[in-house]
């Protein structure tokens, strides 16, 4: 399959490998921000109840090897390379390899659906700063399209949904509630972008899909200033007026993540989940896209849009498929230094900053 591209560049937020990895993987997260040490340690202890290990890198490597799999057998024959903003393989020794073994043009597939500056033109700045090191000679990244209406990443999630919706007993399983989650950015944010627009289209396609009305979209993770205002409800808050309202089952879906985290495992698979057990509320949280194979095909149909004009730009709903280029001024961070709210990583810088750094009880 001929193509002016001769590569594929996946690229995500990074996580610690281990407990030696944890303080200067923070580090390079708040470089050049004011936190002391002594929060950085209360922090490093979230990531200490796992060994030191996020999941993020490894899932990321279960995608690449699926995904370039998926590329031999079917085309198009391009090698896949992996760089992460915040920890190894970083962005910039990542461009250097590709420039080096002769790649000029690379797409990039960025780990996030939807359209905002943290999930998508903070990518975008930290690409070019990577190819800004690297000099003239540095290859050339385009990157794929946002993917929150897609028919791929709409089926993993259904599927990954009606498999936690399955664990519910069958005579309980039309009244549980269905809640969709993402990480909350602030509202000044929100205002600059499609964020919250597309996160609600992707949980009503699901929710049509499943023939469900019962289901609603909240928001995790939520840090900075608690006079600036973010996106809410937050998923905690959501859960008590839950069970408050008589329900006994919950699948809690964060179809804002495309694989598992810090702020998955930690912030609803430990604190959410810990307040459910503690309410006695039945919390089932479903599976993020991750590997699924109806993700990975997705991954390659928008490669080939960019390879081939004449491939369907696939889309559901009203709005269409999302353009590849960028409309000036879209995903602003709405603020004057980005609060850096990680829809596609680890804890948050903000949230570090400030101690605000998960779900709040």
């Amino acid at each position: 399959m001929a193509t002016a591209y001769d590569a594929i560049l996946v690229v995500s937020f990074g996580g610690p490998e281990g407990i030696d990895d944890v303080m200067p993987f923070l580090e390079n997260v708040l470089r050049g921000r004011n936190v002391t040490r002594e929060r950085m340690l209360e922090v490093a202890k979230h990531y200490e109840l796992f060994g030191g290990v996020s999941p993020i890198n490894g899932q990321n490597r279960k995608l690449i090897a699926a995904l370039q799999q998926l590329l031999e057998s079917q085309g198009p024959q391009l090698p896949i390379y992996f760089g992460n903003r915040n920890w190894h393989p970083l962005l910039a020794d990542t461009l250097v390899k590709m420039r080096d073994d002769g790649v000029k043009k690379a797409l990039a597939f960025v780990t996030s659906a939807y359209s905002s500056y943290s999930s998508c033109r903070q990518y975008l700045e930290d690409i070019e700063r990577a190819r800004a090191l690297i000099g003239m000679d540095a290859p050339s990244v385009e990157k794929l399209r946002a993917f929150y209406n897609h028919p791929g990443f709409i089926e993993a999630n259904l599927a990954n949904i009606r498999e936690a919706l399955g664990q519910i007993p069958e005579e309980r399983r039309t009244a549980a509630q269905l809640v969709f989650t993402a990480h909350s950015i602030p509202e000044s944010m929100a205002q600059n972008c499609d964020y919250e627009m597309q996160l609600r289209e992707t949980s009503r396609l699901i929710a049509e899909a499943l023939g469900s009305d019962r289901w609603q979209l909240v928001f995790q993770s939520r840090s900075g200033s608690p006079a600036q205002p973010w996106l809410g409800p937050d998923v905690c808050e959501a859960l008590r007026e839950l069970h408050s309202a008589g329900s006994k089952d919950v699948v809690v879906a964060p179809i804002g993540f495309v694989s598992d985290h810090m702020e998955i495992i930690y912030d609803l698979d430990t604190e959410a989940m810990g307040l459910c057990r503690e309410l006695g509320l039945n919390m089932i949280r479903a599976a993020t896209a991750g590997t699924h194979p109806a993700f990975i095909e997705m991954i390659r149909e928008l490669i080939l849009e960019r390879i081939d004009p004449a491939t369907p730009r696939r889309a559901l709903g009203t709005r269409g498929p999302r353009e590849s280029d960028c409309r000036t001024g879209c995903c602003d961070s709405g603020v004057r230094r980005p609060v850096g709210a990680l829809v596609a990583g680890d804890l948050s810088p903000a949230a570090i900053a400030t101690g605000r750094d998960g779900p709040k009880r």
